[in-house]
């Protein structure tokens, strides 16, 4: 045996053999804790910490999102707009294009598995999904992936259009995992996204778009 190996043995079995049991700490959620915003702040902390890193908030009403939307989707010339069909947004927007189908883009439903709609995703002008809420402490958008809104919905398609409620901006993080019990209620991917997806790997250089959207628009109700 050498030394190596011997020495080795030693330490195992000194790790086995030691009655120190593991400390126990009192826990102090105080520092987690230390965001309390008014709803106008939180708004404001976040289209600040967003904007910072290229993402474009734009803040309306409900009485003028749909105006907002269809300005948006003028303004980036989106011909064609996936959305997921099942959604608390997908009658509004089947109604939109119904009432006014010159100012509203070509509504593709999201309905495939992904091997089936690879031409679908790579191919579309834009997506639009819903959000679950937002982190004003962050300057993130909460998504929780649904069969009906895949997370591909917002990576693949060049512009990422998420719909984005107020009252459901949290100050924190643990702020929003605490409200929100994801120790009991959590899907198996949820996306915190803070702006367009953007990589300084070659040469320093940044670009917008490589591993994600290029462009990400929140259509932020108030």
């Amino acid at each position: 045996m050498n030394n190596s190996t011997s020495a080795r043995k030693k330490i195992l079995a000194n790790l086995r053999e030691s009655p120190v049991a593991a400390k126990k700490y009192p826990r102090n959620d105080a520092v987690m804790e230390r965001k309390s915003w008014t709803e106008a702040e939180k708004i404001l902390q976040l289209k600040s910490m967003m904007e910072a890193v290229h993402t474009e908030v734009i803040i309306c009403t409900e009485n003028d999102w749909e105006n907002t939307l269809r300005a948006v989707v003028k303004e980036k010339e989106i011909g064609q707009l996936l959305y997921g069909s099942k959604t608390a947004l997908a009658e509004k927007l089947r109604n939109m294009r119904q009432q006014t189908p010159d100012t509203m883009p070509e509504l593709v439903d999201y309905k495939q598995p992904i091997e089936e709609s690879k031409d679908l995703l790579f191919g579309i002008d834009a997506a639009i999904t819903t959000t679950r809420g937002g982190i004003a402490e962050t300057g993130s958008l909460i998504l929780w992936t649904t069969p009906d809104e895949p997370r591909l919905m917002s990576l693949i398609p060049p512009i990422h259009l998420a719909v984005l409620h107020a009252d459901t901006i949290y100050n924190t993080f643990w702020e929003a995992v605490n409200k929100e019990q994801w120790n009991s209620d959590m899907p198996t991917n949820a996306l915190l996204i803070s702006g367009p997806s953007k990589t300084a790997d070659i040469e320093q250089t940044l670009v917008y778009g490589v591993h994600g959207c290029k462009e990400l628009v929140v259509i932020l109700i108030q």
